[in-house]
């Protein structure tokens, strides 16, 4: 009865091992999936068909974004399509100031921490990956890649989002 207990421990330890890819090559909006829409003080997820514009965006092992500033309208839909330029593992995430440096020193203490969000993009060496978000809420908000020790060298933009001007009577 013993006999299949280190095969039990080999077999736990390989499934944990593949698990703990928290930054892996997977794209994470996945073809023909819905669209987790949930209102975050940056926005809300939007429909790939909802974009009326692309904005095109480079990521570089240098530890920077090419743009690191943006400009929407309060109310637009974009395609954020974003390439590594790179050698390495980089990621997209949008945010504020304050939820990046929360996710940033977490990353720090848990490098496999798991997780997929529709303002998150993966994206490995010489690919490319997309969001596509609706920015509803005026303001100035931030994105970044995560993966340990990149957003403490400077991998960060900022995106203004203009306010939709009000209509006079």
């Amino acid at each position: 009865m013993t006999s299949w207990i280190p095969s039990l421990l080999l077999a736990a330890a390989l499934a944990a091992t593949g698990a703990a890819q928290a930054h892996g090559g997977t794209d994470h909006a996945k073809a023909g999936a819905p669209v987790r829409k949930e209102q975050k003080p940056w926005g809300i997820a939007a429909d790939a068909k909802a974009a009326k514009r692309t904005i095109e965006l480079r990521m570089l092992d240098t530890m920077r974004f090419v743009p690191d500033r943006l400009e929407v309208r309060q109310g637009e839909t974009v395609r954020l399509r974003i390439r590594n330029d790179g050698t390495m593992l980089h990621e997209f995430v949008l945010g504020t100031k304050q939820e990046l440096d929360e996710h940033a020193a977490l990353m720090v203490k848990f490098p496999d921490m798991e997780h997929d969000e529709p303002y998150m993009a993966h994206v490995p060496p010489g690919q490319t990956g997309e969001i596509v978000w609706t920015f509803n809420r005026a303001g100035t908000f931030d994105f970044a890649c995560l993966i340990a020790g990149h957003y403490q060298a400077g991998m960060a933009g900022r995106i203004q989002v203009a306010a939709t001007p009000t209509r006079q009577p």
